[in-house]
Parts: C-alpha cells; structure tokens; sequence
C-alpha cells in the first residue's frame, strides 16, 4: 500500500504536458543558406500549396460499349489525374442511380458513356446532386492508340482550357463551358498532379457541333503539336436537374442516329426505284403497237430498171492455177536442220 502510494504520489508529481504550439514563422523557416556569387538559389517546389477545390470526377460507362469506347474512356482517366473508375452499370438500372453512385465516391462531377445498339454512344456530363447537365452524342472517336501522334506530355500535369468565342455569345454555351471548366480543370495542388502546364484542351464550335482536342505545348518556339484522343460532341439536351429533370435547351439541329440510317435506306431505295421506273418505261415502248406508215408512190419514180444479161453455163473444166513454189523454202529447212545439229552437239 506504501508502494502504491508512493507510485500514486510520483504520477501525481508529474508535470503537466504542454500543449502543442505552432510554431512561428522564424522558427518554421531556417536560414535558408546564402548562396554563394554565381551559384542559383531553388525555390520550395510548388506543390506545397493546399489543396482546397476537391473536384473529383468518376468517369465509367454502361455495359454494351465496344472497345473504342473503351479506350478513350481509359485515355480520359489517364489525362484527368482527379478522376475515379467505378465498373459498368446496368442497362436496366436508371440514370438518377448514378448520383447515388457519385455519393457513395465521394464524386461531385460525372462523365458517363451510355451505349445503344451497340453502334451509338451518348455522353453525359453531370454536376451530382443538383445539376446541371448536358448529353452528347458522340461521333469521330480516335483514342490515343489510333492516332500514333509526335506529341508527349507528362502524365498528371494540369491542362490549359481554350474556348471557341462562341461559347460567351450564347447562353447554353456558356452554362456548357462553365460545365467543362470544372469537369476538366484539374485542381491545384491535387496530390496526383504535375505542378507543370504542357497542354492544351480546346473546345471548338463547328457545324453546330463541339470539337474536341488535346495539344502539348512545346517548350522551344511554343507551338502545339496534337496528341490526342479527340471526338466530336453533337449536343441533344441540357437538364436542370443531375441526369433528368426540366430541359433547359434542346437542339433543334440534332438528328438522331436512327433517322440518319434511315434517310441513308430511303436514298438507296429511291435509287433503285428510279431504275426499275426506267425499266419498265423502256418494256412498254418495246410492246408498243407500231404504226404502219402507207407506201408512198414516189418512191419509185427514180428506180431505173437493170438490164438483163443472158445466163451463160460453162461446159468445160477450167484449167488448174499454175502454183508459184518458194524459193526460199529450201534454205528455211537447211537452217533449221543446222540449228537441232548446232543444239544436239552443245
């Protein structure tokens, strides 16, 4: 019991811990070391900064995608060190079951490829929960594996965005480019990313359409030179909500798939008709009754009748052709028999 009391008595002794400090900013940084004449001094690298936008962008896709849908999903990921994967999602499920999936990864923004009849692909771009978003149909694929572009940049640096000047003028275009800015700008500061900025994405309105493409900046005379992937971005409707809700816009210069295969079989048929059309129109002038145009009497009035020559029958066997022989037949055989004797003795 002494002991225990004593031990008691020693823990009761003890000083109290102090409590943490932060330290100021003269004891936080040393005396950086002078650098000597003609000697460079380093800067602290720029990724010390903190990290404050927290984006993160969960890019996945339905199942039925070929595999260049693949592939360019894999060179997005690749390109934007801020995404997250997630594994295909059911055909049956509904689309409002992706915020659920964004939550459950900690995602606020989406990038989803819905495949159709395995020949036409439709892109989503969300803002999860609330929205907006926008679909795309999504034509011209070329991945980086197919393009085989000059062009490097370093994996995890952070893009440049250039914008078309069409995108200020109207107001769908504008809602869509500040939906790019924070799918496809990679934050300061991300843990995954380069503190360096060595391409470009560029946005593009043509033909009513967003063209998409990425250049790498390079360091000498600041030209670009394409890397690649790139597609082409046929706008169909922009929701208010995430993945639904009321439409805000719709493209009154969208042309489903569907109808443009089935206006490209029209075409072929009207082809084909026309020609069948020709066809018959030639039967019926071949069937045609022709009409019998009457003899005209001045026809003839020129005709001079021939005179007749008395019929002679020869009684006697005309005398045979006296036959020419070739003289120079003779030689044409003595040579040839001097060649098989000239080739027998080879």
């Amino acid at each position: 019991a002494a002991a225990k009391r004593q031990r008691g008595a020693a823990a009761g002794a003890r000083p109290k811990k102090r409590a943490r400090r932060e330290p100021s900013a003269a004891e936080a940084a040393p005396a950086a070391p002078a650098a000597a004449p003609g000697e460079y001094s380093i800067p602290a690298p720029v990724s010390q900064g903190k990290w404050k936008n927290k984006e993160r962008v969960l890019i996945f896709s339905s199942r039925g995608i070929n595999f260049r849908t693949r592939h360019l999903m894999q060179d997005l990921r690749t390109l934007m060190p801020h995404s997250k994967a997630d594994t295909k999602m059911d055909r049956k499920d509904k689309l409002f079951v992706i915020n659920e999936v964004c939550e459950i990864k900690n995602c606020n923004k989406c990038i989803f490829f819905e495949a159709k009849k395995k020949q036409d692909l439709y892109m989503w771009l969300s803002n999860a929960p609330q929205g907006p978003s926008a679909k795309f149909l999504v034509q011209n694929i070329h991945t980086l594996a197919e393009l085989k572009m000059t062009g490097n940049c370093l994996r995890g640096s952070r893009p440049l965005l250039s914008f078309d000047p069409t995108f200020d003028k109207e107001p769908h275009y504008a809602l869509l480019k500040e939906l790019f800015i924070q799918i496809f700008s990679t934050p300061q500061y991300h843990p995954k990313s380069q503190p360096f900025v060595d391409h470009v994405f560029t946005f593009t309105i043509a033909d009513k359409r967003i063209w998409f493409r990425n250049y790498q900046i390079i360091e000498e005379d600041a030209s670009l030179v394409e890397i690649g992937p790139r597609f082409v971005l046929n706008l169909i409707k922009i929701f208010q909500g995430s993945f639904g809700g009321p439409t805000l816009y719709e493209n009154p210069y969208y042309q489903s798939p569907n109808m443009h295969r089935r206006l490209i079989r029209l075409s072929v048929a009207a082809k084909f008709k026309e020609k069948q059309q020709v066809k018959e129109a030639q039967k019926m002038k071949k069937n045609e009754t022709k009409i019998l145009v009457k003899d005209d009497f001045t026809e003839t009035v020129f005709e001079t009748p021939a005179e007749e020559k008395p019929v002679e029958v020869q009684l006697v066997k005309p005398e045979p052709k006296a036959t020419v022989k070739d003289k120079r037949k003779p030689r044409k055989t003595q040579r040839k028999k001097q060649k098989k004797l000239f080739r027998i003795e080879a």
